[in-house]
Formats: structure tokens, sequence, C-alpha cells
């Protein structure tokens, strides 16, 4: 079950298709969180749905309790979220389904497991069954995979789905402008996600042009 109750048939408006946000359990909670953050500030509304692995991990790199995401807004941190939650295992869940309209699908962080799995075609989860479902329906589909080392299967597996137009953003945050803070770091990471989407923000300041340095004045 999701969520949202007596959905409206107006849900989403034309000019507000929602976007999916999976969370995977890689490392890596707080990319999801601030893009959830991002999302709800600009108010835009979002299909969610959180891994089993995902809650632990987050319990364990965030303190967060899994009850955060088991209704909207019971967390302090989300409430007021635009926020549908969808079951990890529930395939009557909406966004299983290739006709309900959404502007794209973000999976923030992605395991290699969940990348192999739609790489595949797979279906064992409402996360996989929702990335299919972009990927036929020829919309964005961005996967933040973290994992390191690469091995050859992870690297064959992601140059399978970018040859199928699916954007790949692996978390390799840079320092260019300036960053002073995991924070900062993480704000680059999500606007990157974001650019993939074509999505404005301002989370990190533009390359404008060549580092000024005291030999080249």
């Amino acid at each position: 079950m999701n969520a949202r109750l007596n959905l409206s048939p107006e849900y989403p408006t034309p000019d507000m298709k929602p976007y999916i946000v999976a969370v995977t359990g890689a490392s890596g909670s707080l990319y999801a969180v601030r893009l959830l953050k991002f999302f709800e500030e600009n108010r835009i509304p979002v299909e969610l749905v959180v891994s089993d692995t995902a809650r632990s991990v987050m319990k364990e790199e965030l303190g967060v309790q899994a009850p955060m995401f088991e209704k909207t807004g019971s967390d302090p941190d989300f409430r007021g979220m635009n926020i549908v939650l969808h079951s990890f295992h529930d395939f009557t869940a909406s966004i299983a389904s290739g006709s309900y309209p959404t502007s794209g699908m973000v999976v923030i962080p992605c395991s290699m497991g969940t990348l192999g799995a739609i790489a595949s075609g797979l279906s064992q989860n409402l996360i996989h069954r929702a990335a299919d479902c972009t990927i036929k329906e020829g919309r964005r589909l961005v996967l933040v995979p973290r994992e390191t080392p690469l091995s050859a299967i992870h690297l064959e597996n992601m140059l399978k789905l970018a040859r199928l137009g699916v954007r790949i953003v692996p978390p390799m945050p840079a320092f260019y402008g300036a960053q002073q803070t995991v924070s900062d770091l993480v704000d680059f990471v999500v606007g990157k996600v974001l650019d993939q989407l074509e999505i404005p923000h301002a989370l990190y300041p533009r390359w404008v042009g060549q580092i000024q340095t005291a030999e080249t004045q």
C-alpha cells in the first residue's frame, strides 16, 4: 500500500508529473536525503521507494530509524514533503506501470545488485520494475552507483545501460568550487543528478573559466 489515500484522478497534473526516487542499500544515504529535500524546497512531487537494505543503511549512516518512511511526514526533517511512499514489494503500485505518467526516475544511491538487475531487465521488486518502465517508456533514468573498485561486471552493466540512454552519475565530487564541507560535496553530486534531469538549481558553483594563478597573471 502507498502512503497517499484517495488518489485523485487529477494527480499528477500534466504540468507537474512526479519524479520517482528509489533508495537502495549502497552507501550514500545522504545523497538521497539531500535530493528529497531539494524536491520539497521546490515543490516537486515525488514517488518514493526505499529498499529493505536501504533502511538498514540509513540507520547505520544517518541514525535514521526505518519508521521515518512508514508514512509521509512522520519524521520532523521530512514533515510536509510532497512524497508518496510505495512499498518496496508492491507490484500493484502506480509506478509499476508505464501508463502512469512520471517525469523520470533517480536511483540514489544505486547498489550494484540493483544496477545489474536493471541492466538485465529483471523485475524482482518495485525499484526494478519502475526502472524497467522508465526505460521502456523512453523517460529519463539516472543511476548513482556507489561502489569501489569497479569490476568488469559493474563496468559492462553500466556500459549496457548507458547505450540505452540511462544516465550514469557516480558520486565523484569535484573541488574546483572550493568545497569546504561534506554538505558541499553532497550538493555537488546531487546537483549533477539534477543537471541530468534538466532541473535548474544552484547547488554548486559553475565552472566559468580558467583558474587564475600568480604565474599566469
